[in-house]
């Protein structure tokens, strides 16, 4: 059981590599493609954009699909796309090759979330989906650092390191999962996006968007933010990116247990505002390599116990259509980063390459006013427990596409 759940965890491990690392190669993409250092960004809003606008549609047209099938379907088309991508012979056909691989992962990571919690009991699929998600932090304490750190001459040897870990993870699924459930039903669109009719649900959801919008206006261009502390060095953005991954890991980790003993409100404000607080002082601390460091030992230790936080929620609000629920975060997640990318470049227009990040913090306190006005306190702090097992009851029989 233990061994399937982290082959699922291989899979969005390379998809997390793969959306994440291009924060530490947008200089040579740039420099190789004869774009700017902000067009270059907008291949991870690409990216994101696709992912959040395919997610719905293709989950619907897969419905009905055997889960190995679609699982192995999924990697098969990432992994072809960023071969694409490592071949890839200008910027335009580059962008191509993003929104192709935009629907592999949109295809692969909410059908691994679902399918991770009908491989264990009921008390345990909270964590059975951290397990996968988990994926994706070890992907920015590992994969980005490693993809960095290849593509600091080339940036076509990162999109190879990606291509290897796709098809690391599909012949790992290939030849290991099997018998897993039928999916139980096949809700249309229109029944996927019903739920925003609840204000509780559009607010759950427009918390996840600002927050990710203000994240990731900084993750994306987070080399450019700490170019005072590099000195445009590889070696030391790598470094960066190492201990970010890290704390990634860690806030994943934290994030899951704070929820369990506290409640997903006082998770969500506290890391809210803590995320917010490492924005506002990032002009100061990425003047130096050490105050560099310390921020990205921060930051993503408060993001990552926020976005454990932010499925959990949305889960509650209506257990029998956690499935579709978590979908719609899914989907705000990724229009957050896909804006993010264009919020990043607007604000360092704007504001400057020092000081875009102040933009990115008052997006981050609006994110912590709308959790603070949607969410009910009692009813956080009185049942956390309940928080860890209703997401997990809920995402398996009414629809294995969680996203």
């Amino acid at each position: 059981m233990r061994l399937r759940l982290l082959l699922l965890a291989l899979g969005t491990f390379a998809m997390g590599t793969d959306s994440m690392v291009m924060a530490g190669i947008l200089d040579r993409i740039a420099r190789d493609t004869g774009v700017s250092v902000a067009s270059a960004g907008q291949l991870v809003t690409v990216f994101a954009l696709g992912y959040a606008l395919l997610a719905p549609v293709l989950a619907t047209l897969t419905a009905r699909w055997d889960r190995r099938r679609l699982l192995l379907t999924a990697l098969a088309v990432f992994t072809a796309a960023n071969v694409l991508s490592a071949l890839a012979p200008n910027y335009p056909f580059l962008l191509a090759t993003r929104v192709l691989a935009a629907a592999g992962a949109a295809l692969y990571t909410p059908t691994a979330n679902a399918v991770a919690t009908t491989l264990v009991p009921p008390e345990r699929r909270g964590r059975a989906i951290a397990t996968v998600l988990g994926g994706m932090t070890v992907a920015t304490a590992l994969g980005v650092p490693v993809g960095a750190y290849l593509g600091r001459t080339d940036w076509r040897w990162t999109m190879w390191l990606v291509v290897a870990l796709g098809a690391a993870a599909l012949l790992g699924l290939a030849a290991l999962l099997r018998g897993l459930p039928a999916p139980a039903m096949a809700p249309g669109l229109r029944e996927r996006l019903a739920p925003l009719h609840d204000r509780r649900v559009a607010g759950a959801a427009a918390t996840t968007f600002v927050f990710f919008l203000a994240f990731q206006a900084v993750y994306i261009y987070l080399a450019t933010a700490d170019r005072p502390a590099t000195g445009g060095d590889q070696d030391r953005l790598s470094l960066i990116l190492l201990v970010n991954g890290v704390a990634s890991v860690a806030g994943s980790w934290l994030g899951g247990r704070a929820v369990d003993r506290a409640g997903v409100r006082t998770v969500l404000l506290l890391a809210g505002g803590l995320t917010t607080l490492a924005l506002t002082a990032l002009p100061w601390l990425s003047r130096s390599l050490p105050g560099a460091l310390a921020y990205a030992a921060i930051a993503p230790v408060a993001g990552w116990a926020m976005s454990v936080a932010l499925p959990h929620r949305l889960a509650s609000i209506d257990p029998p259509n956690a499935a579709l629920l978590i979908s719609i975060n899914s989907s705000a997640l990724y229009l957050g980063t896909a804006a993010g990318g264009g919020t990043g470049s607007l604000a360092i227009a704007l504001l400057g390459e020092r000081w875009f990040p102040l933009a990115a913090a008052a997006l981050g306190a609006l994110a912590v006013l709308i959790a603070a006005a949607t969410t009910r306190p009692t009813a956080a702090a009185a049942q956390p427990a309940a928080t860890t097992t209703q997401p997990a009851a809920a995402v398996t029989p009414p629809a294995p596409r969680a996203r």
